[in-house]
């Protein structure tokens, strides 16, 4: 049967993944890299190094592991977004075994942006790949990305991503790691801070600052501060953050519906896998789609089905 394989070597994680199209099931393998205690993230160079590390031990696991039969076509993440200037080097890594791969075996290889596979990951996870032939609202929130996008059908691309706001400082994950660091928490400090904010026995009123559709994220790290300053319990200050990145997200949908209408909903990226988030979320949109957590941080699952999608053109 036909198989895809699907590689990502984004700044924190590094990935592989097996699409086998003909059971629409993922075999995937990754692993965080490292990142010093206290540390908030990791230069490109670092980055670069562990991914050299670690990628011949997740192909080694994939394929030695499970039963993989023959691979038709391979991809890679190449770039962070489909838009000019978009480059990270830490993605050079993936690119440069997936041509190797696809040399030896004579087999096509593609690359995507490392955003068009978070977005077919969360749509493959939420069984809703069929709206690749449809316009779509996705919401790709990251530690680097915070990004509300109009999806649309592309034969070259599979999807043509058009934006429709962003934030104009913090992202998302940035704003979580920033106040999860300051709480005394491990990077990258998601789950922690989550964890954290379930216990609260206090919710402030949070209102999103938007400016076009454009958030602004860098007021809830000086609240944070503000709060801790006064002796606030970590609990109520992690759920303060997680209220506002919810807030700013529904207020960012409110304002992609107004302009483009009702289109389906579609959330992808690891600040989506937070569950307080999600639950406030859906109960504003009956129905919107998200990645189930394995496949809403960085992994290479929506990669492998980019190979698929290409390759069952040819």
């Amino acid at each position: 049967m036909p198989e895809y394989l699907g590689i990502d070597t984004s700044n924190y994680t590094t990935s592989t993944a097996v699409y086998i199209s003909e059971e629409n099931r993922i075999i995937q393998c990754k692993k965080l890299l490292p990142v010093k205690s206290g540390a908030l993230g990791l230069r490109q160079s670092d980055a670069v190094f562990h991914h050299t590390k670690q990628l011949p031990d997740m192909i080694e696991g994939l394929f030695c592991e499970n039963e993989i039969g023959t691979i038709a076509a391979v991809a890679a993440s190449a770039r962070p977004r489909n838009i000019e200037g978009s480059y990270m080097p830490c993605f050079l890594c993936g690119e440069g075994f997936a041509r190797s791969y696809a040399a030896i075996e004579k087999i096509p290889m593609y690359t995507t942006s490392h955003q068009v596979g978070h977005i077919l990951a969360a749509l493959y996870s939420a069984d809703r790949l069929e709206l690749i032939n449809q316009p779509f609202i996705a919401f790709h929130v990251s530690g680097g990305t915070t990004d509300c996008l109009l999806c649309e059908p592309d034969d070259e691309l599979v999807l043509k991503i058009s934006t429709i706001g962003t934030s104009l400082d913090l992202n998302g994950g940035q704003a979580v790691d920033r106040v999860g660091l300051m709480l005394g928490l491990d990077f990258p400090c998601g789950i922690e801070l989550e964890k954290l904010a379930e216990k609260a026995d206090k919710h402030y009123k949070v209102k999103a600052v938007l400016k076009e559709g454009n958030c602004c994220l860098s007021g809830v790290e000086n609240k944070c501060k503000a709060m801790l300053e006064k002796g606030e319990s970590p609990e109520n200050i992690g759920a303060y953050c997680l209220d506002f990145i919810a807030e700013t997200i529904i207020s960012m949908t409110d304002y992609a519906i107004e302009k483009q209408g009702r289109l389906p909903l579609v959330y992808a990226g690891g600040v989506m896998s937070d569950v307080l988030i999600r639950n406030r979320i859906i109960s504003r949109f009956e129905g919107a789609s998200f990645a189930q957590p394995q496949f809403s941080c960085d992994n290479a699952a929506g990669t492998a089905i980019f190979a698929y999608l290409k390759g069952r053109e040819k």
